[in-house]
């Protein structure tokens, strides 16, 4: 059952509705779901398992590791679900869910976790290096980033539930965060986790070593990159701002500004850069994008907004920010498939495994309640009193896009006002090809926030006739928004697997995408495609380069996953001979959605193939792609370029042949004119030009 607010007020916010109170309703709605499942005071936070392939305890583990992560996974149901429950009891410290005071709930449950001996205990550090005999002396164990969360729900309920213990109590509770917020820990965001364990023990009175503490401060600083985004281990995802974006300042006002005050400084200037940019990394409507990993953790990207409002001298848009934030919690609680038995799935909206990594247990999705602690914010503050603010979308013509470029992450956004939609454009990323996990959250050339990315399309063989060859198109020749190569000369498939950036010029994003990258082959021996595209009113124009050193081979390309549930398709082709395939239909919740894909120069055919069992939002999807070969080992005669473009919008109203087929005139300037070298000149039907030209770019790439 889907969440449906009681109270509303479209004065105050009249774009979502929502106000404080309507989130209130909306945590009081999650716990009541989360409660249905203990059926006694004493039981932990444990929900029943829908899957046992993929999420922790891993049923195949050596029986002393799976016992670290069953007290994992007792204390993650814990912790993050009191990310919802603490600011709620803080609001009202007699709420109940299951009809359990959750005050008295957390408090007792939270002493349980950290005093050793009991059922329902996490486990210090030590005593989980005990259990599995000190095999790797450095081993981090999920129980740290779970202790960060405690903390921080300790100090949000700090006088129903932290200042109610004795001090016998308390001394329990701080020896066994002790244990994990001074020993080792992953060297990437997780610092962030140490560091809030001891800021929150040296708040409350008990001595740290400041030297730990510097450390893990010190490399979080230097992990930035510029625009307000940290990279994250091998790229740039969420974690910047649900991670690095609300820690950091929840470490200022705890423990930064009295005693690291350059640190502090810094962090907060960084947090206020990525205000200037960060709401328009979310659509009209207010989406969260999916991308990147842990999408089941959904709108908690939301809650760097409120990490800002901690600041000292926040810059955040406190009426833009409670629209997106009040528009990202309905996308995902205004949906049925969102719950199962009143708990979020392990998807992004229903179940769906391909987003799911083995880092996550049942219990994970709800991190998500991190989005709840905007309600620690009081009545009074502009968070909840401003009216809710559109902000640059309300000054954008009705065909209008607004491009946003950060060279620090290897982030391009555009926000197409004429569909409401945000597209996202990544790089600087790479992974091993056979993971296809991270390949579909970090690899796809675009994302999308109305058509969530899709796994590699499953369907029925088929032949697929062109160029008066026959080709047999199999599962795997086609990934929706990635290229795939497939060597003709022996069959075998590769896939993107890194992203090099080289940025914006006079209006066009450049990357480059390489197929099974790896740093012990030189690059002049690995497949690779010039990345060119710039948006149009209602998606992107791709102008991309191969750069191949054996042939014969081919590419595919497909659209975004397109949600089948009853389509309608319709073939195009203009005068010039370019075709283009239209796709009509309903996502899962009924909503209208239409798709049209166009080939142009370098391509030879578009088809479709239907999928089962990929996409986010429904069972059964569809993937436009185009397919074209390269047939000669040195030839320029043979084309360079594909030109492509996809466009989409939440309606059924018919594009227009100008919208589908939007370029007036390609013009290669090279001698060949096959776009060997030399500018590429797109004319649109509009009047706008693009030049398209990849000389210059070896020398910005970076990853």
């Amino acid at each position: 059952m889907k969440f449906i607010p009681k109270t509303l007020d479209y004065e105050l916010s009249p774009y979502t509705g929502l106000n404080r109170q309507s989130w209130i309703e909306a945590g009081e709605y999650i716990m009541e779901g989360i409660f249905k499942h203990i059926k006694d005071f004493e039981d932990p936070v444990v929900i029943p398992r829908t899957e046992d392939e993929i999420s922790y305890p891993h049923k195949n583990a050596d029986p002393k590791y799976r016992l670290a992560e069953e007290k994992a996974e007792i204390f993650e149901g814990l912790t993050r679900s009191f990310f919802i429950a603490a600011p709620l009891m803080h609001c009202n410290p007699q709420v109940k869910a299951g009809g359990y005071v959750l005050r008295d709930y957390y408090k007792n449950q939270v002493l349980r976790t950290c005093t050793s001996g009991d059922k329902c205990c996490a486990g210090t550090y030590e005593e989980l290096q005990e259990s599995t005999g000190w095999a790797d002396p450095f081993r981090p164990f999920q129980q740290t980033v779970e202790t960060c969360a405690l903390v921080i729900c300790l100090w949000i309920s700090k006088d129903e539930i932290w200042n109610t213990y004795t001090k016998e109590e308390k001394d329990t509770i701080a020896k066994f965060l002790m244990s994990f917020a001074k020993a080792n820990t992953v060297p990437q965001n997780w610092r962030l986790f140490n560091m809030l364990d001891l800021a929150f023990l040296h708040m409350e009175g008990y001595e740290i070593d400041k030297n730990i503490m510097r450390d893990h401060a010190q490399a979080i600083l230097s992990y930035y990159s510029g625009n307000g985004w940290y990279r994250d281990g091998y790229g740039f995802d969420y974690y910047s701002c649900w991670a690095f974006n609300v820690y950091a300042p929840l470490w200022n006002i705890w423990y930064g500004y009295e005693n690291e005050p350059y640190l502090a400084k810094k962090f907060e200037e960084h947090s206020n850069e990525l205000m200037k940019t960060y709401p328009y990394f979310f659509d009209k409507e207010g989406w969260t994008n999916m991308w990147g990993r842990s999408g089941i953790y959904r709108n908690a990207a939301t809650s760097a907004f409120d990490g800002n409002m901690f600041l000292k001298d926040s810059k955040a848009d406190a009426g833009m920010a409670r629209r997106i934030s009040s528009a990202s919690l309905m996308q995902f609680l205004g949906r049925e498939d969102t719950f199962k038995d009143g708990v979020p799935t392990l998807g992004f909206y229903k179940q769906f495994m391909p987003l799911v990594q083995g880092y996550s247990c049942a219990e994970s999705p709800f991190w998500f309640g991190k989005a709840f602690l905007c309600l620690h914010l009081p009545a009074d503050h502009p968070f909840w009193t401003e009216k809710e603010s559109l902000g640059d979308w309300e000054k954008l013509g009705a065909k209008d896009v607004k491009e946003t470029t950060l060279n620090g992450p290897g982030l391009c956004f555009t926000n197409h006002n004429s569909s409401g939609e945000t597209l996202l454009r990544t790089a600087k990323f790479t992974k091993k090809e056979a993971d296809k996990h991270t390949l579909w959250n970090y690899g796809k050339i675009s994302y999308n926030t109305r058509f969530p990315w899709e796994s590699t399309p499953v369907f029925d063989k088929k032949e697929s006739e062109y160029a008066n060859e026959k080709r047999s198109i199999i599962t795997g020749d086609i990934e929706s928004q990635q290229y795939v190569l497939k060597e003709l000369f022996s069959d075998r498939v590769l896939n993107v697997n890194a992203l090099f950036w080289s940025g914006e010029k006079e209006g066009v994003l450049y990357r480059r995408a390489y197929f099974d990258y790896n740093e012990d082959t030189e690059n002049c021996w690995i497949y690779g495609i010039n990345l060119a595209d710039f948006p149009v009113e209602n998606g992107l124009i791709r102008v991309d380069k191969h750069r191949l050193f054996r042939r014969p081979v081919q590419f595919t390309l497909g659209s975004f996953g397109f949600p089948d549930n009853g389509t309608t398709v319709i073939e195009k082709q203009d005068e010039k001979g370019n075709k283009a395939i239209i796709l009509k239909g309903k996502d899962s919740q009924g909503k209208d959605k239409q798709m049209a894909m166009t080939i142009y120069y370098g391509w030879k055919d578009i088809d479709i193939v239907k999928s089962s069992g990929t996409n986010p939002d429904s069972e059964n999807s569809i993937v436009i792609y185009g397919i074209t070969s390269f047939e000669h080992q040195y030839d320029a005669s043979e084309p360079y370029l594909m030109i492509s473009q996809i466009i989409t919008k939440d309606s059924l109203e018919d594009f227009s042949d100008d919208e589908i087929f939007s370029i007036a005139e390609i013009h290669n300037s090279d001698s060949a004119g096959t776009g060997s070298f030399g500018d590429t000149i797109i004319t649109l039907k509009n009047g706008r030009k693009y030049t398209v030209n990849f000389e210059d770019m070896e020398g910005n790439l970076s990853l």
